[in-house]
């Protein structure tokens, strides 16, 4: 039995062969908040600015519990209902200070995949080969954006957000793991799709030009650092991290560090290091960048918001136009 909120909300239970999506943005929200907030309870008004925000209905309570109950049915199977041997307690109890969801042994894909990166950044520095192996696993349990259609309130999207950055942390480590490795030549393709996704993640920009140098394409390593200078100043009015500007420089001067064979990987050599960042002459965009990177995020997540709007307008318009259609019928 696994709660999944890597992608769709939902919840697998390979044992009986269900998988159990909830109907709805409401009920996939109040589920999502609840496996947000597992093990822990969760105010019944906060819930309710978890499905509403600032437009509740009359009756929220009355409502909030309406929903609450029908994702209890959802969730019940044989023997988790009753009073015989086999009854279990139900996974969303009830107490005075609103309701908690219980899992138990029951885990998340999102667990794993935090257990996961976390085994992987132990090992990353003895055994890159195993830690790139560790994080495509990770990876590979995203079904799609974090708690997809189901964010509505501040609770789930928070979340969302902080699993979006980890997954994104997650592929900065497996191609750095994949560099050490002298694989190289297998993950530019991944690389140049990553900064079209990611247009102001510097360390992709980094992680390309470092796979280009070493597959022997310096026009194209330093061609990479031109395109994220532009669109930096473009989208954020800033230059590049010392970081990324260090880089351009060891590859314009060939740097011994940069080949395949060299030990440490360029990431942990000084252009890249936080000492270094700190010590290097920096100007005031250097210190408003993590800033204008933060707000970048913000902007995709309002885009992501905007988007499951409009579909969600287009659903409203075509069931009403069916339910129009049967009436005049």
């Amino acid at each position: 039995m696994e709660f999944r909120i890597l992608g769709l909300v939902e919840v697998r239970d390979e044992q009986a062969g269900r998988r159990i999506l909830p109907a709805g943005v409401k009920q996939r929200a109040l589920l999502g908040a609840l496996v947000v907030k597992a093990g822990h309870h969760v105010s019944g008004h906060r819930l309710i600015d978890e499905l509403w925000g600032d437009h509740p209905p009359a009756n929220a309570a009355n409502a909030l519990q309406g929903h609450v109950a029908r994702l209890r049915r959802l969730l019940s199977g044989p023997g988790e209902q009753g009073s015989g041997p086999h009854a279990r307690s139900p996974w969303i109890a009830t107490t005075s200070r609103g309701y908690t969801l219980r899992l138990g042994p029951v885990e998340t894909d999102a667990a794993r995949f935090q257990r996961l990166t976390g085994e992987a950044r132990r090992v990353l520095p003895a055994d890159p080969g195993h830690a790139a192996e560790l994080l495509r696993r990770a990876l590979s349990l995203w079904r799609g954006p974090a708690l997809e259609g189901s964010v509505l309130g501040d609770i789930c999207a928070a979340e969302a957000a902080q699993l979006e950055e980890g997954r994104l942390t997650a592929l900065e480590m497996m191609y750095g793991a994949c560099l050490r490795t002298g694989r190289h030549r297998e993950i530019t393709g991944e690389l140049v799709e990553l900064i079209t996704d990611h247009p102001l993640r510097e360390k992709f920009y980094d992680l390309l030009m470092v796979a280009f140098y070493r597959c022997g394409r310096q026009a194209e390593a330093l061609g990479v650092y031109d395109r994220a200078r532009g669109r930096l100043m473009r989208e954020l009015g800033v230059e590049p991290g010392p970081g990324l500007r260090g880089l351009r420089e060891a590859i314009l001067h060939h740097d011994p560090a940069l080949a395949a064979s060299a030990r440490p990987f360029p990431a942990d050599l000084p252009w890249a290091s936080p000492q270094h960042a700190r010590t290097a002459p920096t100007t005031a965009e250097d210190a408003v960048l993590p800033l204008c990177e933060e707000i970048a995020r913000l902007h995709r997540r309002i885009e992501r918001l905007q988007s499951e709007h409009t579909q969600l307008l287009r659903r409203f318009d075509e069931l009403t136009a069916g339910a129009a259609q049967r009436v005049t019928g």
